[in-house]
């Protein structure tokens, strides 16, 4: 594989694709988002949003209204770094900063690696052994086969992949929306109410930061500028402009509709769970058997294939941020089996030991939310740079949003880390 490259494939120029039609270039051009949302309604998605409407009722929507925002923001602007230089974020920081500076940055990306595929594994596991009755860690080993077979579809076209993960995201929104129907009894007005930001003390901090963590994803910004490489070739400046708008909108619709589906999971847990002696059900087991006894096993089933379709893809996700990380911060080529089995330890470990699954997910969450100023940071200073980002270099107006977001995410993790300081004192 490449470094630079997100395929084999040689580009496609833009105007190659606008020559079959408006509507099919329109189709054509759009995927990459749709790719990196996916890592947007991973399991640990599940985990803290269930959790969220379950303990809380609908006083969080506010944060992933928040947090879909903000991911909206970041992963344009790390598409449109991609686009704009022909290398991914890593590689960039690799030129522009020093080996000691990657090499932090490497290693912090690894261990926001691991606590990924924690989400991811675990997960998928968890789906396999919901729906098909299969041990743990036989459905983690499974997990992984799976994922290999989806990334290999990479190799020989980035199209095809695409595709793949994008019929994957279809499976997990059709299957929230079939139980947001099915849950009904839905209090609009208090869904409305938790538009206003406010966090009531208890564990709204660390599940604030959880789905911050699980929405705006560390290893996604890495590869989201990768999969703009190499991808469609323009011949001029215009061409390139128009390939941005296009962008945008692939941004806006692929990272919507995961906002939509993690906005349905907790209204799900608001509507169904959010009641005296319920409130404690927010492991997935419990959740997946609850959902049959409430809803019928239809509503349990469409749970179960949703956890899966989403722990399979973003797993897939997860094994090409890796490569997309190694090569671009250290240049380094391991074999891809390899980089796959140390990253995918621990979640073999958490499986194998059958531990409390949920709150591990839970765990790696904020594991990542903590990991995202390392990648949101050289994201800002880079797009902000006009030798680096030429033409599409940010306005004042972009550099201050990106600006408040990295701040915004920094304070609510060292906030957490001093709540937690003065509970353990």
């Amino acid at each position: 594989m490449r470094e630079t490259g997100t395929t084999g494939d040689e580009p496609v120029m833009l105007a190659q694709v606008q020559s079959r039609g408006r509507g099919r270039a329109a189709l054509t051009l759009l995927g990459p988002a749709f790719v990196a949302s996916v890592a947007y309604i991973d399991p640990g998605n599940f985990a803290t949003n269930f959790a969220a409407g379950a303990e809380h009722g609908y006083q969080l929507v506010w944060v992933i209204v928040m947090a879909n925002a903000m991911a909206m923001v970041v992963q344009y602007l790390t598409s449109k770094t991609g686009l704009s230089t022909g290398r991914s974020l890593p590689e960039l920081c690799r030129q522009r900063y020093g080996r000691r500076i990657n090499g932090v940055l490497w290693m912090q990306a690894e261990v926001v690696a691991m606590a990924t595929d924690l989400a991811e594994f675990v997960g998928a596991a968890l789906g396999l052994n919901l729906v098909f009755g299969v041990p743990l860690l036989p459905a983690g080993l499974i997990t992984a086969v799976v994922a290999f077979a989806i990334l290999a579809l990479q190799q020989r076209s980035y199209r095809r992949f695409e595709l793949a993960i994008i019929a994957l995201l279809m499976l997990v929104g059709a299957g929230f929306l079939y139980v947001f129907i099915a849950s009904g009894g839905q209090n609009y007005v208090q869904l409305a109410a938790g538009l206003v930001p406010r966090l009531d003390g208890g564990n709204t901090l660390s599940l604030t930061v959880g789905i911050i963590g699980a929405t705006v994803m560390p290893h996604v910004v890495y590869l989201h500028s990768a999969l703009q490489t190499n991808r469609i070739g323009t011949a001029d400046r215009r061409e390139r402009r128009v390939l941005l708008r296009y962008n945008k909108w692939d941004c806006i619709i692929g990272l919507g509709l995961a906002g939509l589906v993690n906005l349905a999971m907790l209204c799900i847990a608001a509507a169904l769970f959010h009641t005296p002696g319920l409130t404690g059900v927010s492991d997935l087991e419990s959740i997946h058997s609850h959902l049959g006894v409430l809803l019928g096993g239809g509503a349990a089933l469409a749970f179960g294939v949703a956890l899966i379709a989403s722990g399979l893809s973003s797993s897939s996700v997860g094994t090409y941020a890796g490569q997309v990380v190694m090569a671009g911060f250290m240049n380094w080529q391991i074999p891809l089996f390899l980089r796959r089995g140390l990253t995918m330890l621990p979640a073999l470990l958490v499986l194998g030991l059958s531990g409390d699954t949920t709150q591990a997910l839970i765990y790696s969450q904020i594991v990542l939310s903590f990991g995202i100023p390392f990648a949101l940071l050289p994201l800002l200073l880079i797009t902000r740079d006009p030798r680096v980002m030429t033409d599409m270099v940010n306005r004042r107006i972009t550099t201050a949003v990106m600006a408040a977001i990295t701040v915004v995410i920094s304070g609510l993790n060292l906030y957490l880390v001093y709540s937690t300081l003065i509970d353990l004192v």
